[in-house]
């Protein structure tokens, strides 16, 4: 068991590599419709890339100020100690969103006049000459329309001076409100959505000569090219860690794509530098104002001092209780710094309640630790982002009034947080005051023109100080506003490709290529899928045990006999068939003649051109060979060889008759004997019922060393299975690309059955060309034929 486990894994192994090289020959063989299929393939992938219009990408990478990741170096540092910078903080998350929004790309493409394009026709698709054209349309005005138009115009050069334009949708819509349709270069056009002005550029002497007869003027909607600029921009950090990030947009003319780079990176470092100087500039003009008010009130102090040491006469005062004032000098310090702070909220509180929610706080007076301080930092982020919004909105928007909603509900926390801050100052001013009571009072005794002096003195330091600590803020938001820095730092301006990003010359010739080769493939495995026919041996493996004896190829001398000088593929085919059916019938014992019965599942599939060539094959090899013609229905052997209508029918009818007198020899061959099949009975199926029918075969089995029988099919009358008792072996014909694989089951239920003894099958009518034959006629020099003359010399295969 295990040799024979091991001879049948061998012998599957070795019939799997020949269904690789046969599906392979399924498809090698129409290799010039592959061949074919790739150049039309590559043609139509050259015509994609010779119409399709490149796309070009440019690339701009910056630097963005980002405080978490480091960012760029901020000119602002130096004076941190002072509370700078410490108002608005940069994410590379949030200035990414800012260069993706639509209000940077919206205004980019205002700034560079890309709604109106200009294009030349083309033989297939047209094409942009921005950068290059020789001529400049612009609107001087424009109407409430012109965001929302969408025109096309063709213009026209009638010589160096004049154009004509007209509108392509002339029969709809006119569009230009003047009655004539011939212009100047630089005449204002009237137009339903502005003044346009067309004027020439430097490249106008290139089209002068004959470059541009024509161009045509797209005029789109803003939000239209918004939306297509905004669907190409990417904007991409270059890693997690890093705060350089990457710009890129994609357009087929290459500078126009640099353009709009450009331009945004700059609109949008503009647009950051006026935000931050927006607050600067409000806090100068506040303490402008209080400097101009302290300067008066400390003059007035300053003309009181003088008055009082005039009216005293006093230039140095000093007193012997040194030592109590001394004491009080720390509580006099105090003092001064409450009475600045509480000076200071004062102001604060008389500003905000005079501002709207359109006024910016000042965000560096407070120097006190509370929270005050960074309630006005969001009071003025709020305000910030109201005003930016009220920029393309009104008041009404929901944004403006959920905005001043929490401006509103702010102010009262930042009133309510300073009027904590004068409680708590006016507390500790008390206190100090108590204590610096407590120390005058041991002065008493000090002149009453000393005492007066202080309290002047004191009045005086107080606005010298609040004059000061102004002055110092006042220089801080100067610098502020000279030194504001930008928000992102241009490390390789726009650049695009040389190449374009799309379409991939070698990914298209390559698709095209492979579309080229899946063509031909696709149809060829779709008609092997849908094709039901047996057309090799290799539809046979897997589906039936019967033993297979060879295929018999096509053959132009098809309708001739074998001969010995015989060469054709068919005729070298049949040979290997006579040799392999040796083994068939070894076990017929010497001197009997060894019986073969040809049949078939139906007609047309050779079984008669089988026979009369075995027994042909035989007869050449110098035995005495009988062909029979027990197909008494439909007997053929009249399109191979001559023969008389009187034979084994005339035989099974007579009653004394010697079959010998309706056999005949073959002139042709000299061991070569045929008994034809006779007249056409009308009781053919009783007439094979008859005893002598047995008798006959053992009596020609002595006289004879081969005897072939031509029968009938086996699935449509029951003539071949009532004499098949008689025959060694069974040669079962199978045509290919005529009998469907479903057919088998009919051969397989009379092997299983056993009803025809020892059958064996030959495929018939293969076509080796498609390498389903093995190439026969080995060492034979073929002729080849035009290919009507092989149409003409096809028959049909009986």
């Amino acid at each position: 068991m295990q040799k024979e486990d091991f001879y049948n894994d061998f012998i599957e192994d070795e019939v799997e590599d020949v269904n690789i090289r046969e599906q392979l020959d399924k498809y090698i063989v129409h290799w010039r419709w592959f061949l074919v299929s790739v150049v039309v393939g590559l043609i139509f992938a050259f015509l994609y890339l010779r119409y399709t219009t490149p796309i070009y990408e440019a690339t701009t990478t910056i630097l963005v100020k980002d405080e978490k990741k480091g960012g760029m170096l901020s000119e602002l540092s130096a004076f941190a100690d002072l509370g700078m910078g410490g108002g608005m903080k940069n994410n590379v998350d949030n200035e990414i969103e800012i260069l993706k929004s639509r209000t940077l790309v919206e205004s980019a493409i205002k700034k560079l006049n890309l709604t109106v394009g200009l294009f030349v026709e083309g033989k297939v698709v047209d094409r942009d000459i921005y950068g290059g054209a020789p001529i400049k349309a612009h609107f001087v005005t424009k109407t409430n329309l012109f965001d929302k138009a969408k025109v096309s115009l063709d213009c026209k050069f009638l010589n160096a001076t004049t154009f004509s334009l007209e509108n392509e949708a002339e029969e709809k819509e006119k569009f230009i409100l003047s009655p004539k349709n011939e212009f100047k270069f630089g005449e204002k056009i009237p137009t339903k959505i502005g003044v346009l002005v067309i004027q020439r550029t430097p490249f106008y002497a290139q089209s002068h000569e004959g470059r541009f007869e024509s161009i045509r003027i797209v005029i789109n909607s803003l939000d239209e090219a918004t939306e297509s600029f905004r669907k190409r921009l990417n904007v991409e950090p270059v890693s997690k860690t890093s705060s350089v990030v990457t710009v890129s947009i994609s357009d087929p003319v290459a500078i126009k794509a640099e353009d709009i780079l450009d331009n945004m990176i700059e609109i949008y470092n503009e647009n950051a530098a006026e935000d931050k100087n927006f607050i600067s500039e409000n806090t100068s003009e506040f303490i402008a104002g209080r400097l101009a008010l302290i300067a008066k009130e400390l003059d007035g102090v300053e003309q009181d001092v003088e008055s009082f040491k005039k009216t005293n006469k006093l230039t140095d005062v000093e007193s012997d209780a040194k030592v109590f004032i001394e004491g009080s000098t720390e509580y006099d310090k105090k003092g001064v710094e409450t009475e600045i702070q509480l000076n200071v909220v004062s102001s604060l509180l008389d500003f905000i309640k005079k501002s709207n929610n359109s006024d910016l706080l000042p965000s560096n007076l407070i120097t006190d630790n509370g929270d005050a301080k960074g309630l006005i930092s969001s009071y003025n982020q709020l305000v910030l982002d109201r005003n930016r919004i009220l920029k393309s909105a009104t008041e009404e928007n929901p944004s403006v009034v959920k905005l001043d909603q929490q401006i509103v509900s702010l102010k009262a926390n930042v009133v309510a947080s300073l009027r904590r801050m004068q409680a708590n100052l006016q507390i500790q001013n008390r206190d100090i005051k108590s204590q610096e009571s407590i120390l005058n009072s041991k002065i008493g005794r000090i002149p009453v023109q000393e005492r007066q002096f202080r309290v002047i003195a004191r009045q005086q330091k107080v606005k010298e100080e609040l004059y000061l600590y102004l002055l110092q803020k006042r220089e801080e938001t100067a610098i502020s506003l000279s030194a504001t820095e930008p928000n992102a730092r241009v490390i390789d301006a726009a650049k695009s490709g040389k190449d374009p990003i799309s379409p991939k010359k070698k990914i298209i010739y390559l698709a095209g290529m492979l579309l080229g080769l899946l063509v031909p493939f696709g149809i060829i495995y779709t008609d092997d899928l849908l094709d039901t026919k047996i057309k090799s041996k290799l539809d046979l493996e897997g589906k039936t045990q019967i033993p297979f004896i060879g295929d018999v190829p096509t053959s132009s001398d098809i309708g001739e006999l074998m001969k010995t000088d015989s060469r054709s593929s068919s005729a070298e085919a049949i040979r290997i068939v006579r040799t392999n059916l040796e083994f068939m019938l070894t076990k017929v014992p010497e001197g009997i003649a060894k019986t073969l019965f040809v049949t078939s599942t139906f007609p047309r599939e050779g079984k008669t051109f089988m026979s009369v060539n075995l027994a042909a094959t035989f007869a050449l090899s110098g035995k005495k060979v009988l062909l029979l013609g027990a197909d008494i229905r439909n007997p053929k052997f009249g399109e191979y060889i001559d023969v008389p209508n009187l034979g084994l029918t005339n035989y099974l009818s007579a009653a004394d008759q010697d079959v010998r007198d309706y056999i005949i020899k073959h002139e042709g061959y000299k061991n070569f004997f045929i008994l034809p099949s006779g007249v056409i009975p009308p009781n053919p199926a009783e007439l094979l019922m008859n005893d002598k029918v047995d008798q006959l075969f053992s009596d020609l089995k002595k006289e004879y060393d081969y005897i072939i029988v031509d029968t009938a099919p086996v699935s449509l009358v029951t003539d071949t299975l009532l004499i098949a008792k008689n025959a060694d072996t069974f040669v079962y014909v199978m045509r290919a690309n005529v009998l469907e694989k479903r057919m088998l089951s009919i051969a397989n239920m009379f092997y299983k059955e056993k009803k025809l003894p020892n059958m064996c099958i030959v495929l018939n009518d293969t076509d080796s060309t498609k390498g389903y034959g093995y190439g026969y006629g080995y060492g034979v020099k073929k002729v080849k034929k035009p290919w009507h003359k092989k149409i003409t010399n096809r028959r049909n295969i009986s």
